[in-house]
């Protein structure tokens, strides 16, 4: 196979990470190359729409249990040990290092100089080496992308290095499993090996600014996405899958900043990456416009099927995975702002879809129940009906983020707190879930009513009405929305039964309790003060 490349291979690289020279190395190729060459490996085909589909195989998403930490000097006393931030010894990590290197020294491989932080002065430059052309391609796609003349001089700060063939030996190499993802803030690289799930490489990358940029810099890095109106100003919003933090970014009155992942300083609000990684189940053009006009040529669609006898994508079809996910580019959105960055956000919307139907549609916080509700992260999710459970399940994860963040949350809920108060910035609690009871009984909350709502509170509607306590949770409910019938605004009227709604709530509010017991030890006076309160 000749393929040409964009830029000659630098010399340097290939020495830089102790490989020999070789024939098949490929150097910043673009997207339409990359594509070919999957095509011509057979690892992937092309959709009606011209995107580049591909199964990631055994891994259709990421494996939490098998991300490790190296345990040395620069991490020892600083990161947040536990059974997401799992600790190897050096020893583990060069062994590996050095067998992987063999392995590649044998393969076919891509390399792709980008970077992340769209703010210059947090700028990360980053060297992917790559075992296929699809997984280079979703480093295009998702890093930011240097100008020619940015390369000439290019110097990685950090290498991620991707084997999906290479597996590890669990009894000599310290891994749980052959799968694994490893950082080393002392080396300054990522490993990845035995997995082809692309998301890896993305959260790699998230999960390393998740310590440089809190510890180093005191900015904020933030799971959220981020969008700016008319009059320059920016809103938040936070959520975890299913909360709507997509499609309730994606207005079309206002510029997207990014989908995903952006990091918050003195001056402004910054993403952190180049592209956006969508999930696509149950994708239509009427819901979400922008997602499917973007996947096109250059596009990367993982884990989908098509309808028999086409090469049109079945959207709607869970056989290989409900985590299907296409990457693209920011510049596939229209509505995209460049470079990517605002200012200090007016309006924080953290998202929950709750599924037990208790808490408000929409809701005011004080800085310390801000705080409160930031380290919880809490959703509620309907159990799979695989077993026939039908209940609500409780899901609470630290910051909107803890599979990411290597320090302790209290430490990202300090630098969110002091920068909400210093900047005087709104935070709402907005439940895009159920009203009128749980999920089987009540109904889900309608989207024009939400999105109603957060319009309201961008454009300062809701300074002026009244507002009602919520007597569990604090929280200040607006007694009158535009755009929404008010008996919807308290939850507790749209129960017919108000003794069940004061019951279910009271035993959420324990859920929420028992759950803040592990952060009880870091957190502060003001923050402990905005639980729950069950009489």
């Amino acid at each position: 196979m000749s393929v040409p490349t964009m830029f000659e291979v630098p010399k340097n690289i290939l020495f830089s990470i102790g490989l020999p020279s070789a024939e098949n190395t490929f150097y910043q190729l673009p997207p339409n190359e990359l594509t070919q060459q999957c095509i011509e490996r057979n690892e992937g085909v092309l959709s009606e729409r011209g995107a580049l589909v591909i199964h990631t195989g055994k891994f259709t998403g990421r494996s939490p249990k098998d991300r490790f930490i190296v345990k040395d000097k620069i991490t020892s006393n600083v990161v947040n040990w536990n059974d997401i931030n799992q600790p190897i010894e050096e020893k583990h990590f060069d062994v590996l290092y050095r067998k992987m290197i063999d392995h590649l020294s044998e393969k076919e491989i891509w390399i792709r100089d980008s970077y992340a932080c769209a703010e210059p002065k947090y700028r990360l430059n980053i060297r992917n080496i790559n075992q296929d052309p699809s997984s280079n391609l979703f480093a295009y796609n998702m890093f930011l992308r240097p100008s020619k003349k940015e390369l000439e001089n290019f110097n990685p700060d950090w290498y991620i290095i991707h084997a999906p063939t290479f597996f590890a030996d669990p009894e000599t190499d310290g891994t749980r499993q052959e799968n694994f993802t490893i950082i080393s803030f002392t080396k300054r690289i990522i490993l990845i090996g035995g997995s082809a799930y692309t998301g890896e490489i993305k959260k790699g990358i998230f999960s390393i600014l998740n310590f440089i940029l809190p510890h180093d810099r005191n900015v904020l890095s933030m799971h959220c996405s981020a969008n700016i109106g008319k009059n320059h100003d920016t809103a938040i919003f936070f959520g975890l899958s299913g909360t709507g933090k997509t499609t309730l970014s994606t207005d079309p009155n206002r510029k997207l900043i990014g989908d995903d992942e952006h990091g918050w300083n003195e001056e402004s609000v910054f993403n952190f990456e180049g592209g956006c990684y969508a999930k696509t189940i149950d994708l239509c053009p009427e819901k979400e416009p922008e997602i499917f006009q973007a996947i096109r040529p250059g596009a990367l669609v993982e884990n989908v099927t098509f309808i028999d006898g086409t090469n049109r994508i079945d959207f709607s079809c869970k056989k290989i995975t409900e985590n299907t996910r296409v990457s693209y580019p920011l510049s596939f959105i229209k509505n995209a702002v460049h470079p990517s960055i605002g200012g200090i956000p007016k309006n924080i919307f953290l998202l929950t879809a709750d599924a037990y139907g208790i808490l408000p549609p929409i809701s005011k916080l004080s800085a310390g129940q801000a705080m409160y509700q930031f380290i919880s992260g809490y959703t509620a999710k309907v159990a799979g009906t695989e077993e026939g459970v039908n209940e609500p399940k409780p899901v609470f994860s630290a910051c909107f983020a803890s599979p990411f963040i290597p320090l302790h949350p209290a430490k990202y809920a300090e630098i969110f707190g002091k920068k909400i108060k210093e900047n005087d910035v709104n935070v709402w609690m907005i439940n895009t879930g159920w009203s009128g009871g749980p999920y089987g009984i009540g109904s889900r909350i309608k989207l024009n009513y939400t999105r109603a709502m957060i319009t309201a509170a961008l454009e300062g509607l809701l300074h002026t009405v009244d507002y009602d306590m919520d007597p569990v949770f604090g929280v200040m409910i607006p007694k009158d929305c535009p755009g929404v019938p008010s008996e919807i605004l308290n939850p507790r009227n749209t129960w017919d039964d108000k003794q069940l709604y004061d019951q279910k709530a009271k035993e959420l509010a324990l859920k929420f309790i028992e759950n803040f017991k592990k952060f009880k030890d870091l957190a502060s006076e003001e923050i402990l003060a905005a639980a729950p309160v069950i009489a």
